[in-house]
């Protein structure tokens, strides 16, 4: 079986012109795999064709031709919608390569988050909010899907609980002993750090 395995794969790869497109490539409207329901009512006459996922999702809108003025922003967290379709200037999301900036007409990206400090700037107006990580993506169509873990917004934080919690878990990362609890300790450190960096900085 595996004598063949090269001939198979030569085949596969010189006769398959299908790729998966990406996000941004899909189409406005949603268009059934009509490959799928042909083969379905070959095998199933008697029986509808399931639905997939994407049958029940909206369209997503077509990418303009210009750059629009505005972003939107969808901000998510497991139970809660922060912003959901605002539209605004610009957004700072904490990147584990770095600070990034999005604004409208952005090149379509995955970011993963780091903990650290979201902005979103609408006009004169900036609200902060600390993530503890998560992932963004933004597409091309000038839509931007923020999913974090947790989010509290900055002026929420206490500052002196914070300066406790860092010196706690940088003495564990002292006195840690086995890898799990040096691990635990470096999250806190890391976190704290970033808590304190935010409300310092």
């Amino acid at each position: 079986m595996f004598r063949h395995g090269s001939r198979f794969l030569t085949r596969a790869t010189t006769t398959m012109k299908w790729r998966r497109p990406f996000s941004t490539d899909l189409p406005a409207e949603s268009v059934a795999d009509s490959n799928f329901i042909e083969a379905w009512r070959k095998v199933v006459p008697n029986v509808e064709p399931p639905k997939t996922p994407s049958a029940f999702m909206a369209a997503r809108p077509a990418t303009p031709s210009s750059i629009p003025s505005k972003l939107t922003v969808n901000f998510v967290l497991p139970y809660s919608s922060e912003l959901s379709g605002k539209e605004v200037d610009m957004v700072i999301i904490p990147a584990t390569t770095g600070q990034m900036g999005v604004l409208p007409g952005h090149v379509a990206t995955i970011a993963e988050l780091k903990p650290g400090v979201l902005s979103v700037h609408e006009g004169n107006d900036v609200t902060k909010y600390f993530v503890s990580g998560g992932f963004a993506f933004v597409h091309a169509n000038s839509f931007a899907d923020i999913i974090a873990v947790e989010a509290v917004p900055l002026d929420r934080i206490d500052a002196n609980l914070v300066q406790k919690g860092l010196a706690e878990f940088t003495q564990k990362l002292g006195t840690a002993s086995t890898d799990v609890e040096k691990a635990e300790a470096q999250i806190g450190v890391d976190v704290h750090s970033a808590l304190n960096a935010a409300l310092t900085g």
